[in-house]
C-alpha cells in the first residue's frame, strides 16, 4: 500500500472519529428505507391484513368493495353490473308470479321423484307398478293466445304452462307394456272427442328396454284399439284430469328450476 492511499485512510478513519453522528445517521437513512421499502410492499400486497399494519398510528383500511353497490367484493365490468341489476328484478318478479312455492310430493296416489329436469311418478296397485316419466327441458309454451282489448293500456299475458311428453310404463312381472304419449293442442282435437292428450308409440318387451325392442307409431294402430288403450289408460288413473294436474305439477316444476338457474347465473356472475 503506498503513502497516499495510506494517508487518506487515516483521514477517514480521523473524520469519523471527529464526526460519529454523520455515520451513525448514514446507517440510520439505509434502515429507514429498508423499513420504508418493507412498508410499501405489505402496504401494497393482496395478501397483507392491513388491519394488522401500525407504524406509529393504525392506517386507514381501504375498502374493496366494489363501486356498482352489489355490496361484493371485487370490481365488476359494465356488462355484469347490468346483469346482476336486472337478475336481481327479475328473480324477485318471478318469485312474486310463482303460484306453488313448495312441490308436492304426489299427485292421485302417485309419488314423485324428482331428479335435476328428470320427473318420475310411481304406483304400485297390486302386482303392478305404474311409471311416468318426463323431462321438463324445452316444455313451456303459452296456454292461450294473449287477448287484446281496446280499453286495456297493455294486452293481457297469456299464461306459460308446461305440457311435456311423458312415457307409462306398466311393469307385471318381468314384462313392460309402454306407451309414449303428448299433449293435444285445442287446434288438433278430433270432433267429438275432448281429450287432452294423445299415444304417440307403444310397445312391448321382457326385461329392460334395447334398442331392438319393435314399437308402433300410435297413428297407424287401429282405430278402435287405440280408443281401447286410452280406455285401459283411464282405468290406471291416468285420466284427462290426471295429466291436467300433470301438467300443472310440471309447470310449477319447471318454474322453481328456472328461478334455480336465474339465482346460479347472478352467483356467478357476482363472484369475484
Amino acid at each position: 500500500m503506498n503513502s497516499i492511499m495510506k494517508a487518506a485512510l487515516k483521514v477517514n478513519s480521523f473524520r469519523s472519529i471527529l464526526n460519529p453522528v454523520r455515520s451513525l445517521s448514514l446507517s440510520a437513512c439505509k434502515q429507514q428505507r429498508q423499513c420504508a421499502g418493507t412498508l410499501w410492499y405489505m402496504c401494497n400486497s393482496k395478501t397483507g391484513n392491513e388491519n394488522n399494519l401500525h407504524f406509529g398510528t393504525k392506517l386507514n383500511t381501504v375498502s374493496n368493495l366494489c363501486s356498482c353497490g352489489c355490496g361484493l367484493r371485487g370490481a365488476h365490468t359494465k356488462a355484469e353490473q347490468d346483469l346482476v341489476e336486472f337478475l336481481t328484478e327479475e328473480i324477485l318478479a318471478e318469485r312474486k308470479a310463482q303460484k306453488k312455492k313448495t312441490i308436492p310430493t304426489e299427485i292421485d296416489g302417485f309419488k314423485a321423484q324428482l331428479n335435476g329436469a328428470e320427473v318420475t311418478f310411481t304406483k304400485k296397485v297390486d302386482d303392478e307398478t305404474i311409471k311416468i316419466q318426463f323431462n321438463v327441458n324445452h316444455t313451456v309454451d303459452t296456454d292461450t293466445e294473449a287477448e287484446v282489448h281496446p280499453n286495456m293500456d297493455k294486452p293481457e299475458m297469456a299464461e306459460l304452462k308446461s305440457k311435456p311428453s311423458f312415457k307409462i310404463d306398466m311393469v307385471r312381472d318381468n314384462t313392460t307394456v309402454s306407451l309414449v304419449c303428448s299433449f293435444i293442442s285445442p287446434d288438433q282435437q278430433e270432433d267429438g272427442y275432448n281429450d287432452i292428450f294423445g299415444i304417440d308409440e307403444v310397445s312391448i318387451y321382457d326385461g329392460e328396454w334395447n334398442e331392438n325392442v319393435y314399437s308402433v307409431s300410435g297413428e297407424v294402430v287401429d282405430s278402435y284399439l287405440y280408443d281401447l288403450l286410452l280406455n285401459y289408460l283411464d282405468e290406471k288413473g291416468i285420466t284427462n284430469e290426471f295429466v291436467e294436474k300433470l301438467s300443472e305439477y310440471s309447470t310449477a316444476y319447471e318454474h322453481s328450476a328456472y328461478i334455480s338457474l336465474l339465482e346460479g347465473l347472478s352467483k356467478f356472475v357476482s363472484k369475484k
